[in-house]
């Protein structure tokens, strides 16, 4: 039987369906889930109405955030469990230089510099893409009031900005998997082809292009 890797992180643009697949992923392989935490940042709803005046402590929360879920891995190291995220590390720069002017993100940088974070490295990222149209769609399915705010502008430049990412990203095996015409949640067969992939990938950098 082929093993998941022991740490697995789920990576792309807001509405991609990271946080779903990664609540799959651990109800399949009984493994620890850890998520980014949105729904308790109490200053996200402000960012999206008002970005300006809500960048800055919306990263800071997540900052602080990552961070003790970091400390949290490295205590329980000692026991090995799998892990499973919807998330990088690196993310939360990549949020930072999308969202906050040059006085703030200074202001982050020397933040996040004595936090001193220092995060296991996955051993794998799955990185999900899907066009604007799709994200945007499935922002609207789920129905969060505050995210239906979203501008479309947003969104081309954050999942520009995660292509960016990604483009140069060496530092775990890497899995990219055009989203746009799977279903993981409600589908068991696309569930399937993907976890066989997931399986599949012990290095280098892969992609995974269903439908096509």
């Amino acid at each position: 039987m082929r093993e998941l890797p022991a740490y697995i992180a789920i990576e792309g643009p807001i509405g991609v369906g990271k946080t779903s697949l990664a609540r799959r992923l651990a109800e399949t392989f009984e493994t620890d889930l850890i998520l980014e935490g949105a729904d308790r940042n109490p200053f996200l709803q402000t960012f999206y109405t008002d970005p300006k005046h809500g960048a800055l402590p919306t990263q800071l929360f997540f900052l602080f955030h990552r961070a003790e879920q970091t400390r949290r891995i490295r205590q329980s190291d000692m026991f090995q469990p799998v892990y499973i995220a919807d998330y990088v590390l690196q993310k939360d720069r990549l949020f930072a230089e999308l969202t906050l002017n040059a006085h703030e993100l200074e202001l982050y940088e020397k933040v996040y510099e004595n936090l001193t974070i220092n995060a296991p490295r996955p051993d794998l990222v799955v990185y999900l893409q899907a066009p604007v149209e799709v994200l945007r769609a499935r922002i609207a399915g789920r129905g969060i009031p505050f995210e239906q705010s979203m501008r479309t502008e947003y969104l081309q430049r954050l999942s520009e900005a995660y292509m960016k990412l990604f483009y140069d990203y060496t530092d775990s095996p890497l899995l990219i998997v055009n989203a746009e015409q799977i279903d993981w949640v409600n589908n068991d067969a696309d569930y399937a082809l993907l976890v066989d992939e997931i399986l599949t990938i012990k290095h280098g950098r892969h992609f995974f292009n269903p439908g096509m």
